[in-house]
């Protein structure tokens, strides 16, 4: 029988502390139509029962789809020797490593990969990453405000709205205001992000930015990162690991900290997760980093072994000092990263952002050649673009869809007065053929 150590008068008892009559009371904020409607369990199946049904699950997925999505998760090639190497049991099933005696593969593994990202994203200081891109996104803007004793944090429209909700969301009980400063037709304000950093200069812990942006717009956040430094805030840029292999990167513009979410660097897409998220910063703000960092170090006989380092954050120390609850990181998705790093090289990386740019450039020009469609805006763009559709997006994107064609992202989610924008992305996998399958398809459903 289960172990549950609570008698129906100390349950009678707690809910009287904290005011609640019964149970059932607890759970009044979850809609009605949402909570369990019965925990009646179906029949036990059989082993070939059970697979048959999950394979009929299975196959209400659509598949075989012609995709061009994006909006933060990109279909890129992942070498198969990314799932050779870590499906190995040593790495599959390794535990967290506390004990370095007898888990210096897995930290040797952390410590390769928080190399590559420093030198990725050409900062000092990188942790054993965090759960996704928004997640990091929520953690740099925590070790701004504990670094600089601020609550204000300034977002540019033009960052992931889903990392954006994600903040919202996860700083919703804390005492910190977020100021969005809205986009100039998808591409950041920079005049209007200068001023709200002059309004707040006693009081903007961060400035938060993307680049490429949301919208694939790319631009140089250099001037605007100094501007911040001089009034006391800190800088927060979140990126496209693909792109920093030929674009200015986080370091060279003079960003505090740097995030990302690393999925494009060895993950498949795999229905949104498990997903990677990268994180890095200067070395003054290292003691701000939640989760774990491993570092390298000799033992007595001189001999290389690798440890976790500088550990004042989750069980490590007391919960009120710590600088996270993070007690996990992805270490298998980073090391898929480490692993998809490693096989392509600085070439093989830049080679995949040049294709893709290069498929994305085909992609606008067969697009734009349709009557009533164009570009948003003439800003430089990366594999990303949004277009500016005669008709609604979204009911463009249902009718390709039904043809088995994605044809991006309709926007009007998260932008309601952006109706007919669609946000487009190439990979490497795109090829001319399938592009102008899209275009042949899109001008059909804009006749």
């Amino acid at each position: 029988m289960p172990y549950i150590p609570h008698t129906p008068e100390d349950t009678q008892a707690m809910l009287e502390r904290i005011g609640v009559g019964q149970l059932d009371e607890l759970f009044d904020y979850i809609p009605a139509d949402m909570r369990p409607r019965s925990f009646a369990l179906p029949d036990g199946l059989s082993e070939h029962e059970a697979m048959a049904r999950l394979e009929e699950l299975a196959g209400k997925n659509a598949s075989g789809l012609l995709s061009f999505m994006g909006a933060g998760a990109y279909d890129h090639s992942v070498p198969s020797a990314v799932d050779a190497l870590t499906a190995r049991g040593e790495f599959y099933t390794a535990y967290t490593p506390y004990q370095p005696e007898a888990a210096q593969g897995t930290l040797q593994g952390i410590f390769e990969y928080q190399t590559a990202v420093c030198r990725l994203l050409d900062m000092e200081v990188a942790n054993a990453s965090v759960y996704d891109g928004g997640s990091a996104v929520f953690e740099g803007a925590m070790m701004a405000v504990r670094a600089t004793k601020r609550r204000v944090l300034i977002l540019d429209a033009c960052v992931n709205p889903l990392y954006r909700a994600m903040l919202g969301t996860l700083s919703a009980n804390l005492d910190l205001e977020s100021l969005l400063v809205p986009h100039k037709n998808g591409v950041s304000d920079l005049d209007a992000l200068d001023k709200a950093l002059a309004a707040h200069s006693n009081t903007a812990a961060a400035l938060i930015v993307q680049n490429p942006g949301f919208f694939g717009t790319v631009l140089d956040f250099g001037p605007l990162f100094a501007k911040a430094r001089a009034c006391g805030a800190k800088s927060i840029i979140l990126v496209n690991p693909v792109m920093q292999s030929v674009l200015k990167t986080p370091g060279e513009m003079g960003a505090d900290i740097a995030v990302a979410d690393g999925q494009a660097i060895g993950m498949p897409l795999a229905f949104g997760g498990p997903y990677l998220g990268i994180m890095a910063c200067t070395k003054d703000m290292v003691r701000q980093m939640p989760g774990r960092i491993a570092g390298r170090t000799e033992d007595l006989n001189g001999k290389t072994g690798y440890v976790l380092t500088l550990q004042a954050r989750e069980q490590h120390i007391r919960r009120a000092k710590a600088t996270s609850n993070i007690c996990s990181n992805q270490a298998l998705c980073a090391l898929r990263s480490a692993v998809h790093l490693s096989l392509l090289g600085p070439e093989g990386l830049v080679r995949t952002a040049e294709l893709s740019m290069l498929r994305a450039r085909e992609a606008v020009r067969e697009l734009t050649a349709i009557p009533g469609v164009s570009l948003l805006n003439d800003a430089p763009f990366a594999y990303e673009f949004a277009l500016l559709l005669p008709k609604s997006a979204r009911s463009v994107a249902g009718e390709l869809a039904r043809k088995k064609i994605l044809p991006g992202v309709p926007v009007c989610r998260w932008y309601p007065d952006m109706d007919k924008v669609l946000l487009t992305a190439c990979t490497e996998k795109n090829t001319p053929a399938q592009i102008r399958q899209l275009a042949d398809a899109m001008r059909a459903a804009l006749q």
